[in-house]
């Protein structure tokens, strides 16, 4: 039973991609087989820098593991509630070997990046806000330089003028350090917001995949259409054409034949229960699988 299948992605250097869907999607699962937090699909392909990490040992990942940062869903339950700032924002120094240099400088750095007072290094996780916890974690992120950070949910509970906060600080330091940012989230509105390229996940496979804008300005499968018509409309006034779906998810364990979307989708036609459809791509590298697509 794979959590994940069939998916093809190309971050591009400098960049930031953002994966979409619901919970269970395979999104999160994704996002740690790249940086090897779980192990890939035999037959997998994950390259790096252009180097294979999918069959590398332990010892071996480690050293691209530097390049790659991760910062998780809750920004003050990832953080260890026995460790200070301090310790949390040199501990990636230790880990990768990095002992040569001023650790306490190095805090001191890390919280200046992030808009933090020096003196918050010796505070613990319980004594920060929601905000604060996730600079931290964008500090810890930074600490060893990476080229790719994956950020899971990075505004997931925080007030709307924070997550404002979080997503410019991170908007900040990809045009200064040339980061590449693959971002989780089921935000369509910090999508929008922070995206150059999007996929929309569900059961473990891309439904539709390309530009941001032509995501959201022209979707062509119902899915997308769905999530797209769900998300709340700041304008109170607006016309709400929902596209409403069918049922519930269905287990990885039992996939539906032909289109896996066909239970649930409002538009499907006879085919769709036989035919697993391959992808359509429209110039501009817009891609989707619907045997039917939107117009």
């Amino acid at each position: 039973m794979a959590a994940v299948a069939g998916v093809d992605l190309d971050l591009e250097e400098g960049q930031t991609y953002a994966l979409v869907g619901e919970s269970g999607s395979g999104k999160s699962t994704l996002a740690r087989a790249i940086n090897g937090l779980v192990e890939a699909e035999p037959g997998s392909s994950i390259r790096f820098g252009g180097e294979q990490l999918v069959g590398l040992s332990h010892a071996g990942f480690q050293k691209h593991r530097r390049r790659m940062a991760m910062m998780f869903q809750d920004p003050i339950g990832s953080l260890s509630p026995r460790l200070s700032v301090r310790s949390l924002l040199t501990e990636p120094f230790k880990a990768h070997g990095l002992t040569d240099r001023d650790l306490n400088a190095e805090c001191d750095r890390l919280l200046q990046m992030v808009g933090l007072p020096t003196a918050f290094a010796d505070r613990y996780p319980h004594q920060l806000s929601g905000g604060q916890a996730r600079r931290v974690g964008v500090a810890r992120a930074l600490a060893v330089d990476p080229k790719l950070i994956i950020a899971d949910e990075p505004t997931a509970g925080l007030d709307v003028s924070v997550q404002g906060e979080v997503l410019n600080l991170l908007d900040e330091f990809q045009q200064r350090l040339g980061l590449t940012i693959l971002i989780i989230t089921h935000n369509l509105h910090v999508v929008r917001h922070v995206s150059h390229r999007t996929a929309i996940m569900y059961l473990g496979r891309f439904v539709e995949e390309g530009p941001t804008e032509d995501i959201f300005s022209d979707p062509r499968h119902p899915y997308t259409k769905s999530l797209l018509s769900a998300a709340p409309k700041p304008d109170p006034d607006a016309r709400h054409n929902r596209v409403e779906l069918k049922g519930e998810v269905p287990s990885l364990k039992n996939r539906p034949s032909g289109c896996e979307f066909h239970p649930r989708c409002p538009f499907a036609q006879e085919d769709c229960k036989t035919i697993a459809p391959d992808y359509t791509v429209e110039p501009g590298g817009h891609r989707y699988t619907c045997l039917h697509p939107l117009a």
